[in-house]
This record gives C-alpha cells, structure tokens and sequence, in this order.
C-alpha cells in the first residue's frame, strides 16, 4: 500500500511505527479490547466510528495500538485530534501513519506527545499538515 503525503507530493509505503502482525509490539485486536475495556464488541465499534479510536485492517482484523488507551480507556486527547485530522482529508490509515511515526517538529510520535501532555501542540502541527 502506498500513501500520497500532502507535504511532498510523493508516493511513499505506509510503514508505521510497530508491525501490526505482531502482537508483542504493542497492538490490540478486537478482542484484547473487549477485555480491557470491558465493554462489548459493538461498543468498541462504537468508539472507533466515533473516533475516540482509530483502527486499521491488517489481513482483515481490526488493530489499535496499545499506546491509544490509558487507564483502561481510550486517550481523552485522541478524539479531538482524529476528528481535525478527518476534517483535513486524512484517511485512517494516513492518521494512523503519522499518529505512530516519528515527526521531527515534535521529536517524538504524536501519540507519544498526546501521552506526555502535550496536545495543543500536536494539534497545531496537525493543522499545519492540512495546508
């Protein structure tokens, strides 16, 4: 699978962060997050459509990173930057690519900077990837 980055113009393969085949790397199938949080299937569902989280296929199942939850819930802080990523024409699987990567102006993953506190950051480079 390749992407078209909005930046450069370029076709590049998507290649995130961890592999999502491996679940020692830090990624929840539907049913990893079923059991930790406790809810059923269709709720899970329900906070992906809802984008409280973000999930890509990979051979046909669902997959979320570990990183997205805490405390036993999805990151607070996810929501309102997957909705802005959305608006600005990101597919899931665009998001997810930069959510997991490392992107040089934060020095870490967005997701990383989302855990460490740091949102409104996040979120003004996000809307400076839009234009």
């Amino acid at each position: 699978m390749f992407v078209t980055f909005r930046d450069c113009g370029s076709e590049v393969p998507v290649v995130h962060a961890r592999d999502v085949t491996d679940p020692a790397a830090g990624w929840l199938s539907m049913p990893d997050l079923v059991e930790l949080l406790g809810i059923s299937p269709s709720k899970v569902h329900r906070l992906i459509e809802d984008r409280h989280l973000l999930a890509i296929r990979v051979d046909g199942v669902l997959r979320v990173p570990a990183d997205f939850l805490k405390d036993g819930e999805p990151l607070h802080e996810l929501r309102g930057t997957l909705m802005l990523l959305a608006d600005s024409g990101y597919s899931d699987e665009e998001a997810m690519h930069w959510l997991t990567g490392v992107d040089d102006s934060l020095g870490v993953s967005p997701i990383a900077a989302l855990r460490a506190g740091r949102k409104a950051e996040v979120r003004r480079v996000a809307q400076a990837l839009a234009f």
